[in-house]
């Protein structure tokens, strides 16, 4: 089984920073690519970032060099550096991976989600 365990989330002021981890763990065999999506209240969910494991990477144009998205591939962990945060920014950040399992398997995981408040 594999899980996935976001850490980092809080209360910051607008303009702050935070820097939110993702740590994979499990019977894994290989990770594809990792990423963030946040969901808001009243909101759809959508994509902030996510690496692929070339090392290519993608970011929503309304995160775009305000957030950076990075990986530990030793650690299997994906971090989000996010800064200038906005009002806006505020919404649950879910960690989302592409995992080949020791099984050969290859499937999709979400992480339970961490806390972004940003409010002055």
């Amino acid at each position: 089984q594999v899980q996935l365990v976001e850490s980092g989330g809080g209360l910051v002021q607008p303009g702050g920073s935070l820097r939110l981890s993702c740590a994979a763990s499990g019977s894994i065999f290989s990770i594809y690519a990792m990423g963030w999506y946040r969901q808001a209240p009243g909101k759809q969910r959508e994509v902030v970032a996510g690496i692929r494991s070339d090392g290519t990477t993608n970011y929503a144009d309304s995160v775009k060099g305000r957030f950076t998205i990075s990986r530990d591939n030793a650690k299997n962990t994906v971090y989000l550096q996010m800064n200038s945060l906005k009002p806006e920014d505020t919404a649950v950040y879910l960690c989302y991976s592409i995992i080949r399992a020791q099984s050969r398997d290859i499937m999709d995981y979400w992480g339970n989600g961490t806390l972004v408040t940003v409010s002055s």
